[in-house]
């Protein structure tokens, strides 16, 4: 089995709900997908409801911390 050493860098996150966030991440992902649980009236037993919320990373940003922006039309 082979391992890898990921490599962290810090990532902050720009517009939408969650603004000014900041977290780790490896390999630079294109895309970070953010959800908020959303309160249920009378749901069945174990469903739930989440809001998701996309992020797209600021190829421009070379360093850290990298930047993903809000993207509004997502999903």
């Amino acid at each position: 089995m082979e391992t890898t050493d990921a490599i962290w860098e810090t990532a902050v996150l720009d517009g939408g709900p969650a603004d000014g966030l900041h977290m780790r991440v490896s390999d630079r992902p294109r895309v970070i997908q953010v959800t908020y649980p959303c309160p249920v009236d009378a749901a069945p037993p174990g469903v739930r409801v989440e809001g998701v919320y996309v992020y797209r990373r600021d190829h421009g940003v070379t360093g850290e911390p990298l930047r993903y922006g809000f993207d509004v039309a997502s999903p």
